[in-house]
């Protein structure tokens, strides 16, 4: 474990953060993955399947699917182009045509207003996006959109004023077509991103979700079709990938690329039903979730659903879904009754009126949230409501959705008149704890891992977790999570293992170099990646490399988003190629000016190449964008303090402290700084740290370092036996104690 530190001031460093996906380390590799792919087979477009499936045909003509994406035509543009006009958030468009072709006159990247061409439609209910075309082979999807119910044109991030060279302005990076939108409207996407260039020369086989999307490549099937079928020698599966009677986590895999919130591995997918084969979905952390897994930020459904009972009960999205039209199969509660019994529709369950919105299943056991302006999506985590829960945790609950005018207090009395005291045990009562950083989280965490019955998303949330609690209970925790059947579990394992030392967890996890799900292989490259070659265990040479390879595939495919550059910084830094490292975090704030990320970690590099200037300079830039970021000040308050500006140093920490902080390096620095002018401050500086972080081996080090300077010895002594109890095998520790105790 980590537990060797030095009473001194740190060297200036940034702890790399993650924002938006994970951060990875990237290896210069091609991508060789095609060869896993099915080269044998080839797309045929939807027109081959009608003769034969014309029902199914003509339910996804219907469909969200097919209106995904179309060119811009009279018949498929929903908006009013009959020179409408939108003023909205600082910005007024005007909608207009030039013959049969759809224009947008509004502010473009520069600041000034052009007229853009329509190309393309995105989907057309409850809202429609529409795509321009820009060099680079890049589209961009605009912000004025076309509010289908209200039919009147409308701003996404409403009364949000973004300017030209926004990551979030519509020419952005942000509202980028090729990397954010293209492999979920469109059939078979290749991105085709050049990382020198950055152009794209991104490809399709089908412009919407054609049948092939979901059953994979037809032309084996019409083959077989044509040939054996015919002549009587019939195969299991028809050489159609989902078909019918798929299996529940076939289907399921099969949709959430598209339904979930993830990370896409390679612009060649494996020919893999495993889902972390091709991408990394995200888990309810509170990144994106409510602290109890319930939907906050834009989350779609997966990770909701596999939270859920239903998902533990087998349902499968086809049980309440047509899968070609996808409309649900009844509109009010019969849908709940194909599983349920009837006395959950009854009064005596549901306590409103049948006829009112209190008695639909859907509003208390599926509640939702508007995304995109308006666009309602249900959460698919399917819960009972738990007001008592918002009374001691603040999270939302179904009852005051629709009761505003009241308290989570009264909806819980309620709910206890309805239904008696007693609250069956659900894990958002460790989950929502276990997320906030430090030790109190720690059993929480423990108990979601230690448990049976919870669902396997919700542990691989507790693994995360555990990232911030390092102990040996929580090492030995991760080292069994390792070994888990559930590839997400394993992943997310892995990547909290890196907060230990590579003697704890190397043996147990060079294993997983040879895991079978490639997402798995990534994160155990990414933490083999700075282990000495002469410590790797004997016989994993091999997978190292295939793992590598598998990592370096999966960071060049993000190297188009803005802080994919950051990943690429990361790696040259830890390269010590402090060029080129610099050159990718540029090359991230030219894509996103306000990501302070690369501010960071550019601020650092700057620092090694001796440039403290520019450094210093880095970090108010930064400050001035986020002025309540701990650790901007915190940084800033390490360089100051080697630059020899103490008073500069100390004025950086205190408003490090200001801003709040959940890192205890601000507290163990600070006090260490404090040590040398203000001894009494720097004591409580400490205490307060170690009051917080109570198993941080670092402050009750300086603590016994401060009171042995002060020759407080039973003081420093208590100090001195935290330590030799939270790390026995320490001998400098074990060395201290006995010193102190012999005085």
């Amino acid at each position: 474990m980590k537990t060797s530190y030095k009473l001194v001031i740190a060297a200036f460093f940034c702890i790399l953060a993650a924002i938006g996906i994970d951060l990875f380390l990237l290896p210069h590799n091609t991508d060789q993955s095609a060869t896993a792919s099915k080269e044998e087979n080839a797309f045929v477009g939807d027109a081959a399947c009608r003769s034969c499936h014309a029902i199914a045909y003509k339910h996804w003509q219907s469909s969200d699917h097919f209106m995904a994406m179309q060119p811009a035509t009279d018949s498929t543009v929903k908006g009013n182009f009959n020179n409408t006009v939108l003023t909205a958030d600082g910005v007024t468009s005007r909608f207009f045509k030039k013959g049969d072709r759809f224009f947008i006159h509004t502010q473009g990247g520069d600041g000034k207003y052009h007229d853009f061409e329509i190309k393309y439609t995105f989907g057309f209910y409850p809202l429609q996006q529409y795509l321009v075309e820009f060099p680079g082979g890049r589209m961009q999807v605009t912000r004025a959109s076309w509010d289908a119910r209200q039919n009147k044109w409308f701003h996404q991030y409403k009364g949000q004023q973004i300017p030209a060279g926004d990551w979030l302005h519509w020419t952005g990076n942000a509202q980028n077509w090729n990397t954010t939108c293209a492999d979920c409207h469109s059939t078979n996407v290749k991105k085709n991103y050049d990382i020198e260039s950055d152009t794209y020369k991104t490809t399709y086989s089908a412009i919407n979700v054609s049948c092939e999307a979901c059953h994979g490549a037809g032309k084996n099937h019409i083959d077989y079709i044509n040939n054996d079928y015919k002549a009587g020698n019939k195969i299991k599966g028809s050489a159609l990938e989902m078909p019918g009677n798929t299996s529940q986590l076939t289907q399921i895999n099969t949709c959430a690329p598209c339904h979930a919130r993830r990370t896409v591995i390679s612009n060649t997918p494996l020919a893999s039903t495993g889902l972390l084969d091709n991408y990394i979905p995200d888990i309810p952390s509170t990144e994106n979730f409510y602290a109890d897994g319930q939907i906050k930020d834009e989350d779609f459904i997966y990770t909701s659903f596999l939270q859920s009972k239903m998902f533990q009960a087998g349902v499968k999205c086809s049980n309440c879904h047509e899968p070609h039209s996808q409309k649900v199969l009844f509109i009010d509660n019969k849908l709940c009754l194909q599983c349920h019994q009837q006395k959950y529709n009854d009064l005596s369950h549901t306590f409103h009126a049948a006829s009112t919105a209190g008695a639909k299943c859907v509003n208390c056991h599926m509640p939702g949230k508007y995304y995109m302006g308006n666009d309602y999506r249900h959460d698919h985590s399917f819960r009972v409501p738990r007001p008592d829960l918002s009374v001691k945790f603040g999270t939302p609950n179904s009852c005051n959705n629709c009761h505003t005018d009241k308290s989570s207090q009264w909806a819980a009395g309620t709910v206890e008149k309805w239904y008696g005291k007693t609250r069956r045990y659900h894990f958002s009562e460790d989950l929502i704890p276990g997320s906030n950083p430090g030790p109190d989280a720690e059993p929480h965490l423990l108990k979601l891992l230690d448990s049976k019955t919870i669902p396997a998303i919700i542990k691989a949330t507790a693994a995360s977790y555990l990232a911030n609690t390092p102990s040996e209970k929580s090492l030995n925790a991760l080292l069994a999570c390792i070994k888990s059947s559930d590839a997400q579990v394993r992943y997310r394992a892995l990547r909290s293992l890196a907060s230990y030392e590579p003697p704890n967890w190397i043996n147990a996890a060079a294993p997983l170099l040879n895991d079978p799900v490639r997402a798995v292989r990534i994160a155990a490259a990414d933490l083999f990646l700075t282990v000495p070659p002469d410590q790797l265990p004997p016989g994993y040479d091999a997978a190292l490399k295939t793992a590598k390879n598998d990592l370096s595939v999966f960071l060049r495919n993000q190297a188009d988003f803005a802080a994919g550059n950051v990943m690429l910084g990361d790696y040259y830094m830890r390269l010590q190629d402090n060029t080129n490292a610099e050159k990718f975090y540029l090359r991230g704030l030219k894509k996103d000016s306000l990501m302070n990320l690369a501010r960071l970690n550019l601020a650092v590099v700057y620092n090694l190449q001796g440039k403290n200037a520019l450094a210093l300079s880095t970090l108010k830039t930064a400050a001035k964008i986020t002025p309540k970021n701990s650790q901007i000040y915190f940084n800033m308050a390490l360089l100051y303090n080697e630059m020899g500006d103490r008073p500069n140093a100390l004025a950086c920490f205190e408003k490090a402290m200001l801003t709040g902080s959940d890192n205890p390096r601000l507290y163990y620095n600070y006090g260490l700084l404090l040590l040398q002018t203000d001894i009494i401050k720097a004591e409580t500086i400490l205490q307060k740290g170690a009051h917080i972080w109570p198993k941080d081996n670092s402050l009750h080090y300086a603590l016994a370092y401060l009171y042995l300077k002060q020759n407080k010895l039973l003081q420093a002594l208590e100090h001195a036996s935290v330590l030799k109890n939270t790390d026995p095998g320490n001998p400098e520790y074990s060395s201290i104690f006995n010193a102190l105790r012999m005085q």
